[in-house]
């Protein structure tokens, strides 16, 4: 197999697929963390933040939002990447095992259909803003916030972009 097949084998839009995979891992005591995002524009904090939630587990899962969930979350003019391209950058990572793409505003529906043994968000979020966060507690799994990097994300880049 090729290393572009690699990464495409981790790209999953059937869910029955993607939880087959992960029963599979689950048999094999790995610990799945997952996390969630747009990821429009590619940069540094979103690598730091993969890093950082990778190492709560041995299995990362990124549920990704699709186009037009994008669209209705950060506005007309977005995504500037299409759902193929984003999804291609995710699975290329090392840190990443699996993407997921999901056209819900927010992942709690993929969170209740996985049962993550741990929750990774960003620190920009509450706990209680974080979806999916109580039920994953409920199922004695752990929530954890990623520090951010400062001054670092897709909207100041596409902001600076637009203006220059």
């Amino acid at each position: 197999m090729t290393v572009k097949e690699n990464i495409e084998n981790k790209i999953m839009s059937n869910l029955e697929d993607a939880l087959d995979l992960i029963s599979t891992w689950r048999n094999n005591k790995e610990k799945i963390v997952f996390t969630n995002g747009c990821f429009d524009l590619f940069h540094a904090g979103h690598a730091h933040s993969l890093a950082d939630a990778a190492r709560y587990g041995t299995k990362l899962i990124v549920g990704l939002n699709d186009d037009s969930s994008v669209h209705k979350i950060k506005g007309n003019n977005r995504p500037f990447n299409k759902l193929s391209s984003r999804a291609f950058v995710l699975a290329s990572l090392q840190v990443v095992d699996l993407v997921i793409p999901f056209s819900e505003l927010n992942p709690e529906n993929l969170i209740r259909a996985i049962i993550p043994d741990v929750l990774a968000k960003g620190s920009d979020y509450t706990l209680e803003n974080i979806a999916g966060a109580a039920f994953v507690l409920e199922n004695k799994g752990e929530v954890v916030q990623i520090p951010l990097l400062p001054d670092i994300s897709s909207t100041k880049i596409a902001d600076f972009i637009l203006k220059n």
